[in-house]
C-alpha cells in the first residue's frame, strides 16, 4: 500500500497494525464507527528518534508540515476542579490555550498537562499522543483547519509510527468539538 501523503517505506491500513499500537488506540480502531471506514486510516512506520515535529519534517520532508497535526493534552482549572482535554491543531500552529481552550472548558486557568499526567491518563507515549483512543469522558477540541485538510499525519500513540487520517474523520471521533481559531500562528 502507498501512503496518501509523504514518502514512507511501510504503509498499511491501521486496523491491520493493532499489535504495533498502544491498547487504547487499538481498542478505538476495533470499535471504529462512522462515515469514514477504519481501513482508510493508514499506519506508517517511522523512526522514533525523529518523532517530534521539527525533526520529523526535516527527516521526512517539509511538505508534511502542512499535512500534519499535533495532539496535546491540556488541563483547565476552576477552583479545585481540573478538567483534562485534548487539542488537535496543525503542526505549523500552536494551541490557543489561554483563549479558545480556557473559554471552552469554562476554566479560570488552562495550561498544558504535565507529561506524566498526559501519558498516564491516555496510556500513550509522550511525543506520540493521538486523538484516536483518548479517554471517553474527555473533550477533544479540533481546529477546523485540521478537519478541512484532506489527509492529516498525526501520532499513533507511540513515538514509533504515525497515523494518516482523512481530515474529516477527526470530527467523528468521540468527544470531538470542531472550533475555528484553536490553532494560532507560531510567533
Amino acid at each position: 500500500m502507498r501512503a496518501p501523503i509523504g514518502d514512507f517505506d511501510n504503509a498499511r491500513p491501521a486496523p491491520d497494525c493493532l499489535d504495533e499500537l498502544t491498547g487504547p488506540v487499538a481498542a478505538a480502531l476495533r470499535a471504529w464507527r462512522g462515515p469514514v471506514p477504519a481501513d482508510q486510516l493508514v499506519y506508517v512506520d517511522t523512526d522514533p528518534a525523529v518523532a517530534d515535529t521539527a525533526a520529523f519534517v526535516e527527516h521526512y520532508g517539509p511538505t508534511l508540515l502542512d499535512e500534519s497535526a499535533n495532539c496535546v493534552v491540556v488541563a483547565g482549572r476552576r477552583g479545585e476542579t481540573t478538567t483534562l482535554a485534548a487539542c488537535v491543531v496543525k503542526s505549523a500552529t500552536r494551541v490557543d490555550v489561554n483563549g479558545v481552550v480556557r473559554k471552552h472548558l469554562g476554566a479560570r486557568k488552562a495550561s498544558f498537562a504535565p507529561m506524566d499526567t498526559a501519558t498516564g491518563e491516555t496510556g500513550m507515549e509522550y511525543g506520540g499522543i493521538t486523538p484516536v483512543g483518548l479517554p471517553a469522558d474527555w473533550a477533544l477540541l479540533v481546529d477546523a483547519a485540521v478537519v478541512d485538510t484532506e489527509w492529516v499525519l498525526v501520532g499513533s500513540g507511540r513515538r514509533r509510527g504515525k497515523l494518516i487520517v482523512p481530515g474529516k474523520a477527526f470530527a467523528q471521533l468521540p468527544g470531538a468539538i470542531v472550533l475555528e481559531g484553536l490553532g494560532l500562528p507560531l510567533a
